[in-house]
């Protein structure tokens, strides 16, 4: 079955055999603060797949203090996971032994191939691999963003920061973060918010001049540093 989730979407419910134990999805979303990150991979002991996972694992961290809960997914089983989990440590150069986040094992492909996550061009024993997908989801289990990358290209995980606090901005403050925004410059007003009452609520407002003469561009100081 595929789903074909749209952005604001709730996921489906779906049962999760994990590194960290058996849970049904919406329980883990739920225990998040504010956001889950759910990131799909090829296989385990794979080049580019090792050095994501350990950037996740790094970054998952601290990302916990900002109310992010992160989940992976590979469609080996939960030993080859383990014994990859201490390879992607080891490179890294961490203590412990386990992830900052649980790696869900999709032996059958049912999550993969439900939610969309397959690229048919990147073959192993002639069966399509995921592709590196990358979801995030509300509290409420809604679908807030979603990117895919082709299996060759490793993701940047300086934007997954960066789409976090967009989204943060957003919920928190109705804003809205302009074309390569980057943390601690200036934000846009979402428009849905009057400029007077724009006014009320931030200050340093400033409105950009138009030849049309609307003030639709409002930006302010970003509310979280």
């Amino acid at each position: 079955m595929t789903f074909n989730m749209r952005l604001g979407e709730v996921v489906p419910d779906v049962e999760l055999n994990t590194t960290q134990g058996r849970f049904k999805l919406h329980e883990y979303i739920k225990g998040s603060d504010k956001y889950t990150v759910l990131f799909s991979h090829p296989a385990d002991y794979t080049p580019v797949c090792t050095t994501e996972l350990g950037k996740a694992h790094t970054i998952f961290q601290s990302l916990k203090t900002k109310g992010v809960r992160c989940i992976g997914l590979s469609c080996e089983g939960i030993d080859s996971h383990h014994g990859w989990i201490k390879d992607i440590l080891s490179r890294e150069g961490a203590s412990g032994t386990d992830l900052a986040f649980p790696i869900i094992a999709d032996e059958d492909r049912s999550i993969a191939v439900g939610f969309g996550m397959l690229d048919p061009d990147v073959k192993i024993d002639n069966v399509p691999v995921p592709a590196r997908a990358l979801m995030i989801f509300d509290k409420t289990c809604k679908l807030r963003l979603s990117i895919l990358y082709p299996a060759s290209c490793g993701r940047n995980f300086d934007e997954l920061e960066r789409v976090i606090d967009s989204l943060t901005l957003t919920d928190d403050h109705q804003c809205a973060t302009p074309a390569n925004w980057k943390k601690g410059e200036k934000v846009c007003v979402v428009p849905n918010v009057s400029t007077e009452d724009a006014k009320k609520m931030f200050n340093n407002l400033e409105a950009v001049s138009f030849p049309s003469g609307k003030d639709y561009l409002r930006m302010v100081d970003a509310p979280i540093k």
